[in-house]
């Protein structure tokens, strides 16, 4: 009776989040407004904004209202942060879609695909830019902004009580800023909205023009990559917005923790983080291949050879998706490292996807220390020392495995996606592109998604982007343990956890 008792009330709380997620994404949604006094002849599609932001504050009003009795003192786990974080994601990616719907830009497929690409800061897109709107452009830079900051952030925000650790782990952020959990979001926002302010003025002093600055600054830092020109920032053949972009892309891939030392004036403990050191390295080695064999040969200057190499490597490694040139100029090398880029993605706690450079660099870690163990046959630990923000951190063999556990079922879901595509007639390397940048959370694409995909496919990139974004042990925690909750709720189990 205890524990059933115990999971109403956490089910009480989940229903009561999950109407202030709704209460924020219906604000959020009022943003793209402001663009209008600019584009006076856009006024027609206010409605298709301002309809489903009030359907959205309404519903989430009325369920903060119904369970306000639910705030208690019992504290939400990971995985209740988990249940929380999931229907979130859901309920603002379905809300997000239907101004496309309304305004009939997108059928239903096609905006939930932008939504989703939006708010994962995938940054793949079936809508052509020459003809969208200007308010469903910033409305898509807007929605990777607030998805890169992350749904539960945003809450924690503007929360303080028990829910603060579940969530706040939930969305895959571990590091903290500070001591206290709402003070370490704020952080976070402050951070993220300092960089992106930056980014803006660097850009229109540039000579990027305002609306495209504020597009690509808000595109940028969430490492999501959706553009208001065709040709991504190739258009402006400019180096100085590429240099303040490929800053931009580095600062959105880097832990948030990570950032909070640079802030502080720490910078030889910010070069010895395990993260920072391997990314560097990895930039280190393939920007070198990438311009020797595959750009240097396709154009004569050596300097532009040398840019290319630099953005489209940094953009594949830290899961933004601009480009400066067009990938089927680019041999099949270039290709195959940019795909592996695109699977190792960005850091943890930051706004990247991928698998995170963090656990690739534990697994080499751990795979050196046992060759080197059974070379020499020291004395040896079951532990293994990374840098971490907070300090040296020691992991021991269950945590490996935890992290092997994860990147098995991430390769799994990866080839089942490009299975997935290559069943629909598309090649074998491209399908590989293609989803790695899919579940990845990247956004470059070798031409299969468009508007004119098959449906399934979309779907099953949907699906793609989400995992990608959210955790894949994430959703499937939440999902094993709502129905072992209803389960006991029922009656049917009884036993505690």
């Amino acid at each position: 009776m205890i524990l059933k008792e115990t999971l109403k009330i956490k089910y009480k709380l989940l229903v009561h989040y999950s109407g202030l997620i709704l209460i924020i994404s219906g604000l959020i949604m009022l943003i793209p407004l402001i663009v209008l006094p600019f584009y006076k002849n856009e006024t027609n599609h206010m409605i298709s904004f301002i309809l489903p932001s009030l359907l959205s504050m309404l519903t989430g009003y009325f369920l903060w209202q119904i369970t306000r009795t639910a705030k208690s003192t019992v504290e939400l786990t990971i995985r209740d942060g988990g249940i929380i974080v999931v229907f979130g994601w859901i309920m603002t990616c379905i809300i997000s879609s239907i101004p496309f719907i309304l305004s009939k830009q997108l059928n239903f497929t096609q905006a939930m695909f932008e939504s989703v690409s939006g708010w994962t800061t995938t940054g793949l897109s079936v809508v052509d830019v020459t003809v969208t709107p200007h308010i469903f452009l910033i409305w898509r830079s807007i929605m990777q902004f607030f998805g890169g900051a992350g749904i539960a952030v945003i809450m924690l925000a503007a929360i303080i009580g028990p829910a603060g650790t579940g969530l706040y782990s939930a969305e895959g952020r571990t590091d903290m800023l500070l001591p206290n959990i709402t003070k370490s979001t704020k952080m976070i926002m402050s951070i993220y909205l300092g960089y992106t302010i930056s980014g803006i003025i660097l850009y229109i002093i540039a000579g990027m023009p305002v609306f495209d600055s504020f597009v690509h600054s808000l595109s940028a830092l969430s490492t999501g990559g959706f553009s208001s020109v065709p040709n991504s920032i190739g258009e402006y053949q400019n180096i100085y917005i590429e240099m303040i972009t490929i800053i931009l892309m580095l600062l959105g891939t880097i832990n948030f923790a990570a950032h909070y030392l640079l802030l502080k004036g720490n910078f030889k403990r910010f070069i010895r983080l395990g993260e920072v050191k391997f990314m560097f390295f990895i930039m280190s080695i393939f920007i070198p291949a990438i311009f020797f064999f595959s750009i240097k040969p396709l154009y004569s200057s050596i300097g532009k050879s040398l840019r290319i190499a630099v953005f489209e490597v940094t953009s594949a490694l830290s899961t933004t998706g601009f480009s400066t040139v067009s990938y089927t100029t680019l041999n099949d090398f270039a290709i195959y490292v940019i795909i592996l880029l695109m699977l190792i993605g960005g850091g943890t706690g930051s706004t990247a996807g991928g698998i995170k450079q963090f656990r690739v660099y534990v697994l080499i870690k751990s795979f050196v220390d046992n060759v080197r163990g059974f070379l020499l046959s020291p004395k040896r630990t079951n532990e293994i020392m990374v840098m971490k923000p907070d300090g040296k951190t020691f992991l021991n063999n269950n945590q490996i495995v935890n992290i092997g556990n994860f990147v098995f079922i991430y390769i799994f879901f990866y080839i089942f996606g490009v299975g997935t595509m290559m069943i629909f007639g598309f090649p074998f390397m491209d399908s590989m592109f293609e989803f790695a940048s899919t579940i990845g959370t990247v956004g470059l694409s070798i031409g299969i998604t468009s508007a004119t995909a098959p449906p399934f496919v979309l779907w099953v990139q949907i699906i793609g982007m989400l995992l990608g974004r959210l955790e894949i042990l994430v959703v499937f925690y939440a999902i094993i343990k709502i129905f072992k909750d209803f389960r006991a709720i029922a009656g049917r189990h009884t036993k505690n956890k």
